[in-house]
């Protein structure tokens, strides 16, 4: 199972709130629900800071990574511990 992720970092707040977006059978799956996730707040206007992970469920390293400040996206190459950029 894999599960999508969003943080938002609220203005004056210590820790940023977070929000299990939902559980997939499939990485796939969970990857487009957090790009849905993006391009929803994107467009929303907001100027609040941020991101969206997908991470196996109850994992602590993520396999996927976007934020509003970009539109650049990464994977973990977990041969290497090193953060990918994902080509588009």
């Amino acid at each position: 199972m894999f599960e999508a992720v969003q943080f938002i970092e609220q203005r004056g707040g210590t820790d940023p709130s977070e929000a299990v977006l939902g559980e997939y059978a499939d990485e796939v799956d969970a990857v487009t629900a957090a790009r849905q996730a993006r391009d929803s707040f994107t467009t929303s206007g907001s100027s609040e800071y941020a991101w969206w992970i997908v991470r196996e469920k109850g994992a602590r390293l993520a396999n996927f990574i976007a934020d509003s400040r970009s539109d650049k996206e990464f994977v973990l190459d977990l041969r290497t511990g090193e953060l990918v950029e994902v080509a588009k």
